[in-house]
């Protein structure tokens, strides 16, 4: 990790590992904001992009414990707009669909939607057009103007990653009848100590929040502006299901403990052991494999209910148990559990894009390494 610092290739880095519910390292490498000569600290907040998903995926695991919906129902049960979909078929033609989009494509990224970040694909350039993430509408607007979008492919036919976790966010607000800001503080950060995880950083914490560095013009290491999901003041009002939290090492680590543990934490239970079971099991079937984020495919890697899974060690090339699950975000933090090791591994740092360098790979390799019992 100071490699990376020493190279000027990243600014800040936390490291945190903890192993049969103990945390065995934590450590801090370079500055938060180097302008400002701030050194990283252990309660350093990031950006952690894409890891919200585990998280809303929890929000809505929650609920469907108390019966309030099946994995195999309709989405358009809760959200009717989604009844008239279509999918695009070629330029100009539009598709109806073979079958409505289930909860459980959503939660598998197997629903037809997007990111729209191919610009050449034309159902992308159209999630362009919507602005999908514009700071000033709600995640109700943004749902809303998502359905009037084609799909890129029918339900269940391909892996896609997508907002569909977004969606699963509009779906906890739904069901619950609570806004999904509030659900998710008062049913998991609140009740698992995250105190430090939210979608926005008040004033008094505002020193603690890294900058986010990227490749410019002007070099590699330079501060770039990626505030997609809002600006992280307590004025947001698009509270991202898929994007849009901010936490720290610690925080996360509560949060990936409550899951090793199948669903409990310090005498609080979230979930119980066998529907965390169920999100931690891939649910695609061979034909969706291999998975892949773009261009890049993951081999050896299957996905549940909202977390990727290791089925295959060798395929994937990483030193990992077979079930081993998490997933990164876009800024380069990432997080695993391996319940057969019990070992959690959380990296925070702010980077993007996320595949510029392999120091989430590095980081894995590190841990187990040291693992000699």
């Amino acid at each position: 990790m100071q490699r990376y610092i020493d190279q000027q290739l990243i600014a800040g880095i936390v490291t945190l590992v903890a192993r049969r519910g103990r945390v065995v390292h934590f450590e801090r490498f370079g500055l938060q904001d180097i302008e400002a000569h701030r050194p990283v600290e252990l309660d350093t907040i990031f950006r952690i992009y894409s890891m919200t998903k585990p998280i809303t995926s929890v929000a809505l695991m929650m609920l469907y414990e108390r019966g309030l919906f099946h994995l195999n129902d309709p989405v358009s049960k809760f959200i009717p707009e989604f009844k008239k979909v279509k999918v695009f078929a070629t330029e100009g033609e539009l598709a109806d669909l073979t079958r409505e989009i289930t909860i459980r494509d959503l939660l598998t990224h197997t629903a037809g939607l997007s990111y729209g970040d191919e610009e050449d694909f034309p159902v992308d350039e159209l999630y362009g057009q919507a602005d999908l993430f514009s700071a000033g509408i709600t995640l109700e607007e943004m749902v809303h103007r998502l359905t009037d979008l084609p799909l890129v492919h029918q339900p269940g036919e391909v892996w896609r990653y997508s907002v569909a976790t977004d969606v699963v966010g509009y779906l906890v607000e739904v069901i619950s009848d609570m806004p999904f800001a509030d659900f998710l503080d008062e049913k998991i950060l609140q009740p698992l100590g995250m105190k430090d995880t939210a979608f926005f950083v008040p004033p008094a914490k505002i020193e603690r929040f890294a900058e986010v560095y990227g490749q410019t013009e002007k070099g590699p290491l330079e501060v770039v502006d990626v505030a997609t999901a809002g600006d992280y003041s307590e004025t947001v009002r698009l509270h991202s299901g898929g994007q849009g939290l901010v936490s720290t090492a610690a925080d996360y680590l509560r949060f990936a403990q409550m899951v090793l543990n199948k669903g409990e934490l310090d005498g609080v239970r979230l979930l119980g052991p066998r529907t965390v079971e169920l999100m931690t099991t891939n649910h695609l079937p061979p034909a969706l494999l291999p998975i892949a984020m773009g261009e890049e495919q993951m081999p050896g890697f299957g996905f549940g209910l909202g977390f990727s899974v290791l089925i295959d060690a060798a395929q994937a090339g990483v030193m990992a148990s077979v079930g081993t699950h998490g997933w990164g975000g876009w800024a380069s933090t990432n997080s695993w559990i391996d319940p057969q090791e019990q070992l959690i591994g959380v990296l925070m740092l702010q980077y993007i894009p996320s595949d510029t360098y392999p120091i989430r790979e590095g980081f894995r390799t590190l841990v187990y390494q040291a693992l000699i019992d």
